[in-house]
């Protein structure tokens, strides 16, 4: 695809490119999973424009061999440090399904294969398994003295011990099993401008703030106080106000529970923004968390998203499914306060909510409106949950910092009018057709702004609104973190009411639902398929719940244990038993909406 005129160039993906800029040398080296999009909804595209906006030289090395590192030795040894991310998705979840089946397709590769030399050779993927530890080991083997560092939320999620889903089993710190220098954390910005300061100053990279080190047993009695470093090999979880020791590798192989305990730990320190310092002895080593970096301020946010991207992939790629859906949204808000169980996006991006402006979000919807091939469609104002634009906390934050469960927080202050001025700002541009909120929607503070509700359902809905209802039993819902089933009930009631107000007697919605969450039964989902069928929705895209790194429902999972109380909870490990619940809702489904996987005997680990 050819980029405009007057487009900045991309970040160069060569060597090649680099020598055509004139560089003698390179400062930073970007490795990541997916194909390279300069485009901000892309973290390494974020990460790569930000540094290079520091005055930094940065390249990307997208989707290498992992067979050999002579991808790697194409480009000289950078000055600073090599940055490795497994892309956008975790690797396991963007190679496989759920239910371990290996992904035919690959949004975020040329043409949407994953098979690296095309679909019929089909010798290796483009993204390895567990990317992070196969990149790091041949950019060790490729750059000897290089610092490296973990990013992307392959990383972030697997920083302690964790459940690798395709393995079954739990796993130790990626960090250590990748004897990387550093890892980074969540959102990354602010600690990877000091990495790349300290580097440049020639700097310890020691307690960053959003950063991860690992020391042995020696080293962390250099570091920390004799107290604490001679109750820690015990392995069992101690904290004091400074110190949060967590269950170890050990502890948790011969006790499967602490690993609840911690997940449980991190989950409430994460949300707490605790200045604690995190530790969690390995196998040999131990990984140290360091205090998060504060979010970025709206004005920070802004000048991110301000940045010089071209919007486009880089021109030597061929067609890239996640391109097409992405290609003309907009990132209004980031975080999460929502803390579902079952999702990570709280632990990585945080929950504090932080908006961009008015201002910002159009410039770059006008920065759109005039691109050559731009159709006239903003295909997204969005984030983790679009209509938390706006809403912040009056009395600054909490600890607990659970905002919308298991009702509206009443310190939870909404701004409708902010986010109704938004959408007719972007409306009135010249050039632009339509406005569409396609990411999800809570429906709970949608039932609080009924003009925004309103304003949304006539004008700004792509074909149906999207909610995630999850699940209609309350137990499983609770479980999940999520409202009760009444909510769904009174929502749907109201969107149909608006809709014969506004002569639309036809709202379509998109639900989406888990099934096989831990704690879920056949029982459960007979219920769930009945209680759609009388509210007349129409599930389109179920899904298996997935036991991903990083959430209090894998712990579920592994441990077969509810959170808090510890009593035993029903887990729908076998695939028959997954694929039972499956059924039960695929027949109230219409056939072409559902693809069923097919059942057949699991191959021998």
């Amino acid at each position: 695809m050819k980029l405009s005129s007057g487009c900045p160039p991309p970040l160069p993906i060569s060597w090649e490119e680099c020598r055509q800029r004139g560089w003698s040398h390179l400062d930073v080296l970007l490795i990541t999973g997916d194909a390279y999009i300069d485009h901000p909804s892309f973290g390494v595209a974020l990460i790569g424009r930000l540094l290079e906006s520091h005055g930094f030289r940065v390249a990307i090395l997208p989707q290498p061999r992992y067979d050999t590192a002579e991808d790697f030795k194409s480009f000289p040894p950078p000055k600073l440090f090599c940055g490795i991310t497994a892309g956008n998705l975790d690797s396991i979840v963007a190679n496989y399904s759920g239910n371990g089946k290996v992904r035919d397709t690959d949004a975020y590769s040329p043409n949407g294969n994953p098979w690296r030399g095309g679909e019929r050779l089909k010798t290796a993927r483009r993204r390895p398994d567990r990317a992070c530890l196969i990149y790091t080991s041949l950019a060790r083997s490729a750059f000897r003295d290089v610092p490296i560092v973990l990013g992307g939320i392959e990383a972030s999620l697997r920083r302690f011990v964790h459940y690798d889903f395709k393995q079954e089993k739990l796993r130790s710190s990626f960090l250590t099993d990748a004897k990387a220098d550093l890892l980074v954390y969540g959102m990354g910005e602010k600690a990877i401008v000091e990495i790349a300061r300290r580097c440049a100053e020639k700097r310890p990279l020691s307690f960053i703030a959003g950063t991860c080190q690992r020391f042995t047993d020696q080293e962390l009695q250099g570091q920390f106080p004799a107290q604490l470093t001679a109750d820690c090999p015990a392995g069992q979880m101690t904290s004091s106000q400074k110190f949060l020791v967590l269950p170890s590798w050990a502890t948790i192989q011969q006790h499967n529970r602490d690993f609840l305990l911690a997940e449980t730990e991190i989950d409430k320190h994460s949300r707490a923004s605790s200045a604690r310092i995190i530790l969690q002895r390995q196998q040999s080593h131990w990984v140290v968390q360091h205090p998060a970096a504060k979010p970025l301020s709206p004005d920070e946010l802004d000048a991110l998203y301000s940045l010089p991207y071209t919007r486009r992939p880089h021109p030597h790629d061929e067609p890239i499914p996640a391109f097409r859906m992405i290609k003309d949204s907009v990132t209004i808000v980031r975080g999460c306060s929502g803390n579902c169980s079952f999702c990570a996006i709280t632990r990585h991006q945080g929950p504090a909510i932080v908006s961009r402006s008015r201002e910002s979000i159009g410039k770059e919807c006008l920065h759109i409106s005039q691109m050559a091939d731009f159709t006239g469609t903003i295909s997204d104002l969005g984030g983790p949950t679009a209509n938390l634009y706006g809403t912040h906390c009056a009395i600054g934050s909490c600890q607990k910092r659970d905002c919308l469960y298991p009702k509206l927080c009443a310190h939870l202050k909404i701004d409708e009018d902010l986010f109704l001025h938004l959408l007719d700002d972007i409306a009135a541009i010249d050039g632009v057709k339509k406005v569409f909120i396609s990411s999800g929607l809570r429906m709970e503070l949608l039932l609080r702004t009924p003009r925004l509700m309103k304003k949304i359902l006539q004008a700004h809905t792509p074909g149906s609104l999207k909610i995630a209802p999850e699940h209609t039993d309350d137990e499983l819902l609770r479980l999940m973190h999520k409202e009760p089933h009444a909510l769904l009930q009174k929502f749907v009631a109201e969107c149909r009411r608006i809709g014969k107000e506004i002569g639309k007697n036809n709202i379509e919605f998109t639900p989406y639902v888990i099934t096989a969450h831990p704690g879920s039964t056949p029982r459960h989902a007979e219920k769930l398929a009945q209680d759609m069928q009388k509210l007349g929705l129409q599930i389109r895209k179920p899904q298996d719940f997935t036991p991903t790194p990083g959430t209090i429902s894998t712990a579920m999972y592994v441990t077969g244990l509810k959170p808090g109380s510890g009593e035993p909870l029903t887990v729908p490990r076998k695939q028959s038993d997954r694929m039972l619940q499956r059924k039960i809702l695929h027949k109230s489904l219409p056939q072409d909406n559902v693809r069923m996987p097919k059942i057949g005997p699991r191959k021998k680990k």
